[in-house]
């Protein structure tokens, strides 16, 4: 059965009760929150114990008849058919299958389409309908009153990946009401020199001056992760881009300035380095996933080993 992941962003206390859930799609910043969501709505219900797995054959049922439910969170679903769900259907606990959209796994999600005891779960960059869904839902919530002129300015402004516009909003709600104009709200949502995601923007500098900005800049678990997405984002715009016309085409808007630096880094990529770019990523989420979240040597290690493949 298919679950539209706005139902769970937008509806509080949203019945969840399948025995398995894959979340997949292109956005892993939403992917990773609505996941979240249907660990905390279980969390809400009863005791209920994590367990993060490779793969499903890294599963070992204890078959002990008191134990806690688990939630087990499973990060690769190559070995999954319908023989393996039958296999756990009869257990007590609640799986989780989370994996970004790929050709290999369009088998697969069509088990879980038609399976009565799963939820399939595609999480895509918000459009233009789904940020209106969620702005109204955040105005309903917080009783905000806005005019019209600020109302369309933030459906355009706020960002189309499901992290960056919760944190927009949640930046939204620490002002005083009288505070929310739209010369405030441009400062506020307008990503300015300051911003984390300008430590990537000193990819050209030396690595004892890049090291330099991030540790002025990355202070926090928290700092890495909204860093790491940015950088994510700006790799993703590389790697999925045909050509240079197509790749200009993508630069966002809001980046006019730094559109020369883009480009330049783009010019920097054949194949074979979008392919060492696909493992650094890889590699690193499998750390975010790992540790729940990137510690600040991990993330300064990320940083060093982008630069050393773009300079290569």
């Amino acid at each position: 059965m298919r679950l539209d992941p706005l139902n769970l962003v937008l509806t509080k206390d949203y019945k969840v009760e399948k025995r398995f859930y894959f979340i997949s799609g292109n956005e892993k910043t939403f992917i990773d929150r609505i996941k979240a969501i249907i660990i905390e709505n279980y969390q809400k219900k009863e005791r209920v114990t994590l367990s993060n797995i490779a793969s499903i054959n890294d599963y070992v049922d204890t078959g002990l008849l008191f134990e806690e439910k688990k939630i087990i969170l499973i990060n690769d679903s190559k070995e999954i058919n319908e023989g393996v769900l039958d296999s756990l259907r009869d257990t007590n606990n609640v799986y989780i299958f989370s994996q970004e959209n790929s050709q290999k796994i369009k088998k697969i999600k069509n088990i879980f389409l038609k399976d009565r005891d799963s939820f399939l779960i595609d999480c895509y960059e918000l459009n233009r309908v789904s940020k209106i869904k969620i702005l109204n839902e955040f105005i309903k919530l917080s009783k905000l009153k806005i005019n019209e002129d600020i109302y369309w300015f933030l459906v355009e402004k706020l960002d189309n990946k499901y992290a960056f516009l919760e944190s927009s909003l949640n930046k939204i709600l620490s002002l005083d009401e009288e505070n929310i104009t739209l010369f405030n709200l441009k400062r506020l949502l307008t990503i300015d020199s300051s911003g984390k995601e300008k430590v990537f923007f000193g990819l050209n500098k030396t690595n004892r001056e890049i090291v330099e900005i991030y540790r002025n800049k990355i202070v926090t678990t928290s700092d890495v992760n909204e860093f790491y997405f940015y950088c994510k984002s700006f790799c993703q715009l590389v790697i999925d881009s045909k050509n240079k016309e197509d790749y200009y085409k993508k630069i966002p808007v809001y980046l006019f300035k730094e559109k020369n630096f883009l480009i330049d880094f783009y010019a920097k990529y054949n194949s074979e380095k979008k392919k060492m770019l696909l493992r650094l990523l890889s590699s690193t989420e499998k750390v975010l996933r790992k540790e729940s979240g990137l510690s600040l040597v991990s993330g300064l290690r990320f940083l060093l080993t982008l630069k050393k493949i773009t300079t290569s």
